[in-house]
């Protein structure tokens, strides 16, 4: 599905669309629930859309295709934002979204494998998808398959002890077909990520495990697909692997989520879902 040879202003246009669409998709399964991990959702869509729209190698219709390009959702709670991701590119019905967190659902609130079409790995615990990613990079290799591996992982992971042991792994065995992304919001839900166990300077940790790093704004589209851009040059056999950290805002493109407090786990009263996609449309219109 990669448009990467189309004019820069097509794909970023393209991406940015797909972005506000997947953030209405967010807004209405949240509804469904009334409450959830919408604010991380609503922050990471830019991301996503760039990883769906532009860059991830796969068939709607054939989640399972051998040649596909693997994508990892290490934060098994994000899963209303890979859903929404999904719908974009054509692997699950839009009219199924609605169906979210509901009894016999293929859409859990939380990502599993098990039932939903272009989930990769279940969610659980925190901080096993890069390390997951390691083992299914080096079994793509010894197949000989030129299938990259995303893996989208949390600041929060980079607080785990496994996620810094498959860093150095992926770095070993020069694992270039592995692309990370890490959506540095900066909270996770015991409080912010630099009074939980600090983090920074996250750059440094990267570079020094041995992997091509780059940062950018992660709700700034342009900036994103250069960086893309640039770890999908560097993604061949022997290469270091690639980690992009994108700094983003809980609650992006919604005033009333952005200045949320509590916003790791999101109450959203009844009557301010019609209210939230309304200012989602009035900014996507004034950005353009």
């Amino acid at each position: 599905m990669t448009t990467v040879d189309a004019p820069p202003e097509t794909r970023a246009a393209k991406v940015r669309a797909a972005a506000h669409r997947m953030r209405h998709h967010i807004l209405n399964m949240g509804e469904v629930q009334g409450q959830g991990y919408v604010g991380q959702a609503l922050g990471v869509a830019d991301m996503l859309s760039v990883t769906y729209t532009d860059q991830l190698r796969l068939r709607p219709q054939d989640p399972h295709w051998a040649g596909r390009d693997r994508f990892l959702l290490s934060t098994g709670h994000y899963a209303i934002a890979l859903y929404a991701a999904l719908a974009e590119a054509g692997v699950v019905p839009v009219e199924e979204l609605e169906t979210y967190g509901s009894d016999g659902s293929r859409l859990p609130m939380s990502g599993m494998a098990s039932y939903t079409p272009g989930m990769e790995i279940s969610g659980g615990s925190l901080g096993h998808g890069l390390t997951v990613a390691v083992g299914m990079a080096l079994g793509l290799r010894a197949q000989g398959s030129s299938s990259r591996v995303f893996n989208f992982l949390s600041d929060g992971e980079l607080d785990e002890g496994s996620t810094w042991e498959a860093a150095m792994g992926a770095a070993h065995h020069r694992l270039g077909s592995i692309t990370a992304m890490v959506d540095m919001n900066a909270l996770q839900a015991d409080g912010t990520t630099s009074s939980v166990l600090s983090i920074e300077p996250a750059e440094e940790k990267w570079e020094a495990a041995g992997w091509f790093t780059q940062r950018v704004d992660g709700n700034d589209v342009d900036a994103l697909l250069a960086a893309f851009d640039a770890a999908a040059e560097r993604a061949r056999p022997d290469e270091q692997p690639s980690v992009i950290l994108c700094d983003t805002r809980i609650g992006r493109g919604v005033p009333l989520l952005e200045t949320r407090e509590k916003a790791h786990f999101m109450r959203i009263d009844e009557h301010e879902w019609q209210l939230c996609r309304e200012q989602l449309t009035e900014g996507y219109e004034g950005a353009r």
